[in-house]
């Protein structure tokens, strides 16, 4: 973990990350449902389009779908994604008086949100523990021979039973900044890495 802090130091620190830093749970929610199957400079243009426009969820349900759908393209399923953003906008208006809830079944509860998105909402926008695993974290731990999982969710409860709790929150924002620079899916930079000693190189065939 020191080793990836130190190298993640000279990588962009992603999106859903930096909006974090508001610790504005709404703003972090919105932006991660974005991200899925989304490229993170798209999620960041994206996420800036809708903002200006709406940041709560009472002001997004004043917007009409198609006035949405205009500012989060070109978003992967960005009129799915328009849906659910309203749905889950109705829930926290009519559930929650309109806020985030602050707790992982909370959110799991919303429409569309699942484990990724709840855990990341908990730690970016309330500060909170949780252990968010998207492709990398699952890509990149399986790699190493750390844990050996077949899903995403299988890679959670596995770091959870493994990983030291003072590295939960760390490790989504380290690992997706390691994941796109050096440890990618294909043809990673081993000859780059810092904790290549650690690797089993699990399923690598062919590095740099």
């Amino acid at each position: 973990m020191r080793r990836l802090k130190t190298a993640a130091k000279r990588w962009r620190v992603p999106i859903v990350s930096q909006i974090g830093e508001s610790r504005d749970p709404f703003r972090v929610l919105a932006s991660c449902l974005l991200s899925l199957r989304t490229r993170d400079e798209v999620t960041d243009a994206a996420s800036g389009r809708l903002f200006a426009l709406a940041s709560t969820p009472r002001q997004v349900l004043t917007l009409k779908p198609e006035t949405i759908q205009k500012a989060i393209y070109p978003v992967a399923f960005f009129r799915n994604k328009t849906a659910t953003l309203r749905a889950i906008c109705q829930e926290l208006m009519e559930d929650h008086g309109g806020d985030v809830p602050d707790t992982l079944d909370g959110l799991l509860k919303l429409k569309g949100v699942g484990r990724k998105t709840a855990n990341l909402t908990l730690i970016q926008g309330f500060g909170g523990q949780g252990i968010c695993v998207d492709t990398h974290v699952h890509r990149i731990c399986n790699r190493w021979g750390y844990v050996k999982t077949k899903t995403p969710d299988e890679t959670e409860m596995a770091l959870r039973e493994k990983l030291p709790e003072k590295y939960w929150s760390q490790l989504n924002d380290l690992l997706v900044r390691f994941g796109q620079n050096c440890c990618k899916p294909i043809s990673p930079l081993c000859s780059q890495c810092g904790v290549a000693e650690f690797c089993d190189r699990v399923g690598v065939k062919k590095s740099r």
